[in-house]
Order: C-alpha cells, then sequence, then structure tokens
C-alpha cells in the first residue's frame, strides 16, 4: 500500500511501504476511515524536532476492524472503532488512575496517515461503535481522537468548573476543542486569546463569549481587565512556547490552574515566580482513552460537532500539499479521505 512518510523538514511523501501486518497476539489491523495531520506533526515537519530518517506518519485515526491477533478478546473484525495516539493497555496502575498515556506499556501510535493501521494493545486502546456510524460522523468521530481528547483533558487538567471564567491560549485545532470542551464543562465565561480572524469565527461557534488579539504584557493585561483584575480561574495552554506558557501563567488568578497540552519546546520556568504565583499546573500528554466513551456518545448523540475544526479536506495522496497548507497557516487542520 501507500503511506506518508516524513523523509526530513518539508519532505513530505505519499509512497509505497509494506502493508501492515499482526506482529504481537495484542495488535489488530484496521482499515481506515478518514485520518489526519496533527499539529504536533509539523515540529519534525519544520525541522524542530529530531528525526531520524524517514518516519511513517499520522496517530490520529478511526475506521473498520479487518484482522485482530489471538489475545485480542474485546475487538472483532467489523467493528467500527477509535482509538488514542497513546497506546495503553487500559489495565496497568496508572491506566486504572486515569492516565492511560502513562500506561506502563505505553507506545505511541504512528502510521495511520494510510489507509491501513497497525494497532497495538488493541483491547486497551480501541474503543468500538455499536453501530456503523454513518460518513456524516466520520470527521467527528475522528476528532475524538487526539484533537478534541486533548483540548478536552487541557479544560479537564485546568479544573474547569461550573460557571468558571476560563482563559485558552492557543487558537489552533487543541485550543478550538479546549473551547469546546470548556463549554461543555459549564464555564461561563471562556475567553479565547487568537489573532486570525476565521479562527476567531470557529471559537466563537464553540463558545467563547470573549476574543483576545494582543499576546505579551498586552494580552495578560487584556485578560486581568476583562477579569476585573483577578485573572481566569482555569488556563488552556495549547500551544507548547516559552511565550504561551508565561501567557498562561500570567493570565490565571492565584489559586487557579493551568492545564497544558502544547507539546514543550525551549520552555522553562522561574522557581520564585512559581512559588509566589501560587497557580496550579497539570498536563503532558493527554490520557484520551480516559475520555473516549464520552467524547464518542456525545458525537453519536448529536450534542457536539468537534469535526467542524477540519476547514481543508483533500484526498489523501495529497498529503503534503495538507502539510503544507497547515505549516503556512492556510489550514486550522486538515482531513484527509480515504
Amino acid at each position: 500500500m501507500k503511506a506518508t512518510v516524513l523523509h526530513g523538514p518539508g519532505d513530505v511523501r505519499y509512497e509505497t511501504v509494506d502493508d501492515p501486518k499482526l506482529i504481537k497476539p495484542t495488535d489488530a489491523i484496521i482499515k481506515l476511515s478518514a485520518t489526519c495531520i496533527c499539529g504536533s506533526d509539523l515540529w519534525p515537519y519544520r525541522g524542530l524536532q529530531p528525526n531520524e530518517g524517514p518516519a511513517h506518519m499520522g496517530h490520529e485515526y478511526c475506521g473498520v476492524v479487518v484482522e485482530v491477533g489471538s489475545a485480542v478478546r474485546s475487538i472483532k473484525p467489523g467493528q467500527f472503532v477509535v482509538g488514542s495516539f497513546c497506546l495503553s493497555d487500559n489495565t496497568c496502575p496508572h491506566c486504572k488512575f486515569g492516565f492511560q498515556s502513562s500506561c506502563e506499556q505505553r507506545e505511541f501510535m504512528s502510521g495511520a496517515q494510510a489507509p491501513y493501521a497497525r494497532v497495538p494493545l488493541a483491547d486497551g486502546t480501541l474503543v468500538a461503535t455499536r453501530e456503523m456510524p454513518g460518513s456524516d460522523l466520520i470527521p467527528h468521530l475522528l476528532a475524538t481522537s487526539d484533537v478534541l481528547g486533548t483540548g478536552w483533558y487541557a479544560a479537564d487538567a485546568a479544573n474547569v468548573k461550573q460557571g468558571a471564567t476560563v482563559a485558552v491560549v492557543g487558537d489552533g485545532a487543541v485550543g478550538l476543542m479546549g473551547v469546546l470542551a470548556a463549554r461543555e464543562m459549564g464555564a461561563e465565561r471562556i475567553i479565547a486569546m487568537s489573532r486570525h480572524a476565521t479562527r476567531q469565527v470557529l471559537a466563537k461557534q464553540f463558545g467563547a463569549t470573549d476574543i483576545v488579539v494582543e499576546r505579551g504584557a498586552e494580552g495578560i493585561a487584556r485578560v486581568k481587565e476583562l477579569t476585573r483584575g483577578v485573572g481566569a480561574d482555569s488556563v488552556l495552554e495549547c500551544v507548547g512556547t516559552q511565550e504561551a506558557m508565561s501567557q498562561a501563567l500570567e493570565c490565571a488568578r492565584p489559586g487557579g490552574t493551568i492545564g497544558y497540552v502544547g507539546v514543550p519546546h525551549g520552555v522553562t520556568f522561574d522557581g520564585q515566580a512559581l512559588f509566589f504565583g501560587q497557580r496550579r499546573m497539570l498536563g503532558g500528554p493527554a490520557p484520551v482513552r480516559r475520555f473516549l466513551p464520552d467524547l464518542m456518545d456525545r458525537v453519536l448523540q448529536g450534542r457536539i460537532q468537534p469535526g467542524k475544526v477540519f476547514d481543508l479536506t483533500l484526498p489523501i495522496d495529497q498529503v503534503a500539499e495538507g502539510y503544507k497548507a497547515m505549516d503556512q497557516r492556510r489550514a486550522i487542520k486538515t482531513l484527509l479521505t480515504v
């Protein structure tokens, strides 16, 4: 088959690779119904993350099971499934504590920007629907696999409560999903920090009540102004840069919580500032598997439509253009049809 392979910065190819095969008895092979490009894929694409040799790309996926290993018990061929980008057994102590992204057997999904993919730890990673979903639901279910699950974790880690004031740093796909999550969790005020008109429109559709276009000291001052000098109860950091993390810390009120899900690049902290700031912090790779059943149910019931975050759809053989569009900010998130 053909699949997406990153050969180096800016060099994405859709080329012939070996068909995926069962390697371990806990594996499953799925036929992708759709896949997509993640914002985190842009770090190696831009050369900002080490990449040793050709890398099979893609970690967001949903589709139909075609084959399972001999040890797989809860998943069977013919089922429609969604899985997390973090592969987990869902039985170890960390999984049972709700942190499947720190599973003792954790692996990270790869090779999902392709027609077929191997999913290790299938029993613990995949969640099946009761019935085959309609094609109209595929983008929304695909979003639960990572981008919605990550935005949801940002809001959960930031301790978003009913009636809370929330600030979201980052207007990429994860930040926009964080806005949606905060709304679903009952936030009364959601301040989206965005400088891009199309993203501002989508942020408002997902539940943002205020838009802040300023950055740095001006952005912090604007959030303080909107909150009468207090700051936000919860702040979602969805970028991973020093500027974004500093912004998140300063926008949170004393006793507030920062949920950080942006993969950090060059982020450092000042111990004195952390000590006297008195702000909670929780983040890291999202334990999407913890949230998947609930998020999929919300999609299937029509309560949420996270797939609206896909503003560019391309056939998978044009995946290189999808990367370019996201890199150049011509697209928020690219859906790849298989």
